[in-house]
């Protein structure tokens, strides 16, 4: 078990790491303002179990594989920038159809199919693996073992932290949408603001973090 001073700590770099809008802040918005509120809930769920998985990765040790490795590391960050810029492009050229899906309550597209697409932007973010590579190891008290359960648990901190963070960003999104689908033109302009978005967020991530 980690100790709670330990957990406190973790957890407040954590909060604040998590608080300020980063790519899967931008992500869940992006999917809030073109597909409205469960869809954004439900790519925060996605996106925490794609976590929770480069937390797992990190707990064997394969994050020092990317941390270290230029090629693995602009590999896996490009994989997930390309990703973002086809979910964008996708939302963008669809942007007519919103109205119809908004009436019929966002039945239109899968949970599944959505939940898949956020957890793989979450769990090809290389910048989070980093992070969790770097940072999560600071915690861990080594004298009293079991240092993959202590970052598992570490882990289900800042998983909670995120869920808690990103579902606020989703609903406050989610409900601007909500006045925009009054008008089927307004409801048009929030989907490619939604798109571009995601778009954009995806030549962010390629454009920066690059590895020395």
């Amino acid at each position: 078990m980690v100790s709670s001073d330990r957990v406190l700590a973790f957890a407040a770099m954590s909060f604040l790491l998590i608080v300020i809008p980063g790519p899967s802040v931008l992500f869940v918005i992006g999917r809030a303002l073109a597909q409205g509120r469960r869809a954004a809930l439900t790519t925060v769920v996605g996106n925490t179990l794609g976590a929770y998985v480069l937390i797992v990765a990190v707990a064997l040790g394969l994050g020092a594989v990317v941390e270290r490795s230029v090629l693995v590391f602009t590999a896996l960050k490009l994989a997930g920038a390309a990703y973002l810029v086809y979910l964008g492009i996708k939302a963008w050229r669809q942007r007519g159809s919103l109205q119809a899906v908004f009436d019929a309550d966002g039945q239109a597209r899968g949970s599944l199919r959505t939940l898949w697409e956020g957890f793989a932007v979450g769990v090809a973010n290389p910048k989070t693996i980093v992070f969790f590579a770097a940072v999560l190891p600071q915690f861990v008290d080594r004298e009293h073992g079991h240092v993959m359960v202590q970052m598992l648990e570490l882990g289900l901190v800042f998983n909670l932290i995120a869920l808690t963070c990103d579902s606020v960003w989703g609903l406050a999104a989610a409900t601007g949408r909500d006045w925009f689908a009054r008008s089927p033109r307004r409801m048009s302009l929030v989907g490619g603001v939604g798109g571009l978005t995601m778009i954009g967020l995806g030549v962010t991530v390629a454009a920066t973090g690059h590895k020395d």
